[in-house]
């Protein structure tokens, strides 16, 4: 009986302590609000790349910096527009994982079709910890009634 509950511990408890401690490849695991400011200008945006975590608050405040400028986030249809001088706000939840292309949606010279940059989703980790000990508790659950 006591070799069996030994087992237990190494075939449910271990695996359970790596997924609490293991590291987070993102550090902020809870969804946070974000609020980060995009210069657009001369077809390019600034910052180009934006790294967010799945479940973020996101809010984009974009400023054109010379001429009328859009931005519009493929993948998830979402636009907004800014006047030179102004800043236009656009609030959304970033619950779609992967990486989307930001592009500009207003005609602004020659080069407008190359003025894109990218927001990039990246995984909450929380949540994909919750399910993995969710599984080992499940597991453990069936190898208890089994005996």
């Amino acid at each position: 009986m006591q070799t069996s509950v030994i087992g237990r511990i190494a075939l449910f408890g271990l695996p359970a302590l790596v997924v609490l401690l293991a590291p987070t490849p993102s550090g902020s695991a809870e969804p946070s609000e974000r609020i980060i400011r995009i210069e657009a200008s001369s077809f390019a945006y600034k910052p180009a790349l934006i790294a967010v975590a799945q479940g973020d608050h996101i809010t984009i405040e974009l400023v054109a910096t010379d001429v009328v400028h859009g931005l519009h986030v493929d993948g998830y249809d979402l636009s907004v527009t800014a006047d030179p001088g102004q800043t236009q706000r656009l609030t959304f939840v970033a619950d779609r994982q992967g990486t989307f292309r930001i592009r500009c949606s207003v005609p602004c010279g020659p080069l407008h079709p190359f003025m894109i940059g990218k927001l990039k989703v990246g995984t909450n980790w929380l949540l994909w910890r919750a399910v993995a000990l969710a599984l080992l508790a499940a597991m453990a659950g069936v190898v208890g009634f089994r005996q």
